[in-house]
C-alpha cells in the first residue's frame, strides 16, 4: 500500500536523486490544486444543502453526506500535501503530519467505500423490498448507520498510527526525508491486500449484484397505464382517481430511476477512478523493482482526487434537487426559489393523501425525495399533465 504522498523518484542505477522537472511542478501542482479547490467547494456545498435543507434530509441522502465528509478528507490529508510534494520533492509537515496526514488519508478512503456500499444496499431495500423499507430505511436508522460505519473506520485506521513513520532516504547526492512506513514491505504488503479486498473488492462485487436486482425491478417493470383508457375509466370519478394515481406512480417511478442512475454513476465513477492506483499497487507488490514513473503516479494520484472532486458535479447534473438547492447557496437562482416550499407540500400532500399513508420525516421517504417541484419544473408539469383532474387538485399559478 503505498502512500498517495510518496518520495520523489530515484535514479536506480546511479544511486543519484533526481528532482521532478519544472513542466512537472507546474503541471501538478495547476492540476492537483484546482481538482482539491473545485472538491472542497462542492462536497461543502453538499453538506451545507442537506443540514440547511428541511426537505432533502433523506436517508440517501444522509449516507451522500457522509461521502461528501470522507472525500473532503481524501482531498485535504492528501491532495494538498501532494502539492508540496510536487513542488519540494520532500516532506515538509514533520513528524505529527505524517502520523495524521496517514490516518485522515486512509479514514476517508475507506469511510468513502462504505458509505457508498451502505446507500448501495439502501437502493436495494428501498426499491426490491419497498415494505420493508418503510422501517429500515428510515433517517434515525441511516444516521446510526453512519455513525457505526465512522467508528468502525476510525478504529480499524488506526494502525495507521504505528505503520506511519518518518523516513531518510539516503542518496548519493542528498538526503531527503519522506513520510513512509515503519515496518519493511513485506510486513505491510498483507495489510494493504486485506484493505485492498474489504474496501475495494468487496463492495464493487456487492454493488453491482445489487444493481443488477435494482435493474431487473427498476427498469425491466412495465410502465404505468395510461389514465386516459377509457378501458379503466368507466365514470368521471373514477377517471379522477385513476388520473391522480397514474400521475403519483409515474412521478414515484420516474424519481426512483433518476435517483438509482445517479447513485449507480457514482460506484462507476468509484470503481473506474480508482483503478489505475490499486492495479498500479497490485503489480509492484510482485515486482522486485516497482515501477514508480512520475507522470504515471501523477495520472494515478489525479484519478483519485477527482473521484472525490467529482461526486457534487454529479449529483448537480442528475439530480434536480440538489440542482436547484446549489443555485439557492449560490444565490444564483432569482426570486422564484422562494416558493419551491409551496409546490413541494401541495404535491408532498396529495401523493400521501392518494396512498393513504402519513409518513413522518423519521420514515420512508426515499420514494417521495424527488418529488418536490421547484420554478423550472412548473412549464414541464403543464405540458404533461395538461387535464383537467390534475389541475383542480394542485395549483401552478405564479400568484
Amino acid at each position: 500500500m503505498e502512500n498517495l504522498t510518496a518520495p520523489p523518484q530515484r535514479n536506480q542505477t546511479l544511486g543519484f536523486w533526481t528532482d521532478y522537472s519544472i513542466q512537472y511542478k507546474v503541471i501538478s501542482s495547476l492540476l492537483l490544486l484546482l481538482i482539491c479547490v473545485v472538491g472542497i467547494v462542492g462536497n461543502v456545498m453538499v453538506i451545507l444543502v442537506v443540514l440547511t435543507t428541511k426537505h432533502m434530509r433523506t436517508p440517501t441522502n444522509c449516507y451522500l453526506v457522509s461521502l461528501a465528509v470522507a472525500d473532503l478528507m481524501v482531498l485535504t490529508a492528501a491532495g494538498l500535501p501532494s502539492i508540496t510534494d510536487s513542488l519540494f520533492g520532500s516532506w515538509v509537515f514533520g513528524h505529527y503530519g505524517c502520523l495524521c496526514i496517514t490516518y485522515f488519508q486512509y479514514l476517508g478512503i475507506n469511510a468513502s467505500s462504505c458509505s457508498i456500499t451502505a446507500f448501495t444496499v439502501e437502493r436495494y431495500i428501498a426499491i426490491c423490498h419497498p415494505i420493508k423499507a418503510q422501517f429500515l430505511c428510515t433517517l434515525s436508522r441511516a444516521k446510526k448507520i453512519i455513525l457505526c460505519v465512522w467508528a468502525f473506520t476510525s478504529v480499524y485506521c488506526v494502525m495507521w498510527f504505528y505503520l506511519s513513520d518518518l523516513q531518510e532516504l539516503q542518496y548519493d547526492n542528498i538526503t531527503i526525508i519522506s513520510c513512509g512506513y515503519r515496518v519493511p514491505r513485506k510486513f505491510y504488503l498483507p495489510v494493504y491486500f486485506f484493505d485492498f479486498g474489504v474496501f475495494f473488492v468487496v463492495p464493487l462485487l456487492l454493488s453491482a449484484v445489487l444493481y443488477g436486482l435494482i435493474g431487473r425491478i427498476l427498469f425491466l417493470s412495465p410502465l404505468p397505464s395510461d389514465p386516459k383508457d377509457p378501458k379503466r375509466n368507466g365514470h368521471d370519478g373514477g377517471k379522477s382517481a385513476s388520473c391522480k394515481n397514474s400521475r403519483h406512480s409515474s412521478s414515484t417511478a420516474t424519481s426512483r430511476r433518476q435517483v438509482t442512475k445517479m447513485l449507480a454513476v457514482v460506484v462507476i465513477l468509484f470503481a473506474v477512478l480508482w483503478m489505475p492506483y490499486r492495479t498500479l499497487v497490485v503489480v509492484n507488490s510482485f515486482l522486485d523493482r516497482p515501477y514508480l514513473d512520475s507522470w504515471f503516479l501523477l495520472f494515478c494520484r489525479i484519478c483519485i482526487y477527482l473521484n472525490s472532486a467529482v461526486n457534487p458535479v454529479v449529483y448537480n447534473a442528475m439530480s434536480q434537487k440538489f440542482r436547484a438547492a446549489f443555485r439557492k447557496i449560490c444565490r444564483c437562482g432569482g426570486k422564484g426559489l422562494d416558493k419551491p416550499a409551496t409546490y413541494s407540500v401541495a404535491l408532498t400532500y396529495s401523493a400521501v393523501k392518494d396512498t393513504s399513508m402519513v409518513e413522518s420525516t423519521d420514515h420512508f421517504t426515499t420514494e417521495l425525495e424527488e418529488l418536490t417541484v421547484t420554478d423550472e419544473l412548473l412549464s414541464d408539469q403543464k405540458m404533461m399533465f395538461p387535464d383537467a383532474c390534475v389541475y383542480g387538485k394542485v395549483s401552478f399559478s405564479e400568484a
